[in-house]
């Protein structure tokens, strides 16, 4: 909307001469101004993953494209067999093609790197709305996420699914725990999918946790980042899980997020050592208790 605007003001007709003129001085300045401001102002793009959404991704493409502040709608296509790609494309996406199916953390790395080289230079990167594909038309509910995110209210935006309810289940109990214990904080549903980031807070969970670990390991690393965090209740619709399988997925989800905690758990406990290891030797070093050998064995 923003180009738009800047291609009216310089295109208008001026009524006569002496304007033409004073138009002809004015316009760089107007055409810079506009450009400042574009620049200036955060602006936010929408990231879904998709696989074999045919039935629903063009309504989620299309509900995406009017939530405020959007100003670009990715979907990279995660080796679907349908014809998901070309109805995400119709609908208004840039389409980012996968031939086979390299899961979601892969995908979302993927799309945040196209959008990264859609980024203008000088421009303040944008926020990535990341959206799963069988939203449809209350996909346009997670704009309150999106407000969130590019006012500076938080780095992270978790939208809360069904009102402010918590969360039930071993998998979400974990999250809440292990983030609960780095932060204090409580989170109400910590393994919501959708979730807004500006991409300092993107960057800082990447390389992303595969499979169900990969929403709560992005708070953690965020938190760990000294980033902002919130959740926002969104009027979202999704689909009912299918109930075949669904204690094998309820195991293979907490499987994949207690990995998740205990790889960031380790990490946190290497740091700590050596940040205790280097203050030993900082103090060491300074009271002149610390000797370096050199030359022959036994020489000091």
């Amino acid at each position: 909307m923003a180009e738009h605007g800047r291609e009216t003001s310089v295109s208008a007709a001026p009524k006569t001469t002496g304007s033409a003129r004073r138009s002809a001085v004015r316009a760089p300045k107007s055409v810079a101004k506009a450009a400042a401001a574009a620049a200036a102002s955060p602006s936010a793009a929408v990231l879904i993953v998709a696989h074999n959404q045919a039935r629903r991704i063009a309504a989620t493409v299309r509900a995406s494209r009017a939530i405020p502040g959007v100003d670009l709608v990715l979907v990279v296509d995660d080796g679907s067999l349908d014809n998901t790609q070309d109805l995400a494309r119709k609908a208004g996406a840039v389409v980012v093609r996968q031939s086979h199916r390299r899961g979601r953390a892969t995908s979302i790395e993927t799309g945040a790197a196209v959008i990264a080289m859609r980024d203008e230079e000088g421009a303040t990167p944008r926020a990535v709305l990341l959206l799963e594909a069988g939203l449809g038309a209350s996909a346009s509910g997670a704009a309150p996420i999106v407000a969130a995110v590019v006012e500076q209210v938080a780095d992270l935006a978790i939208a809360l699914v069904g009102g402010p309810s918590r969360s039930t289940g071993a998998s979400a109990g974990a999250a809440r725990k292990a983030i609960a214990s780095l932060s204090g904080w409580s989170p109400m549903q910590p393994l919501s999918k959708v979730r807004c980031l500006t991409r300092e807070a993107l960057e800082a969970a990447f390389p992303l946790a595969r499979g169900a670990g990969l929403e709560t390991a992005v708070t953690l690393d965020v938190i760990e980042a000294g980033l902002m965090v919130t959740e926002v209740p969104c009027d979202l619709k999704q689909r009912p899980s299918r109930r075949a399988g669904k204690a094998l997925t309820r195991a293979s989800q907490y499987r994949d997020v207690m990995m998740a905690i205990s790889a960031r758990r380790i990490r946190l406990s290497l740091r700590s050592t050596q940040h205790v290891v280097e203050d030993a030797f900082h103090v060491a070093s300074r009271s002149g208790t610390v000797k370096v050998r050199r030359g022959k064995k036994g020489e000091e």
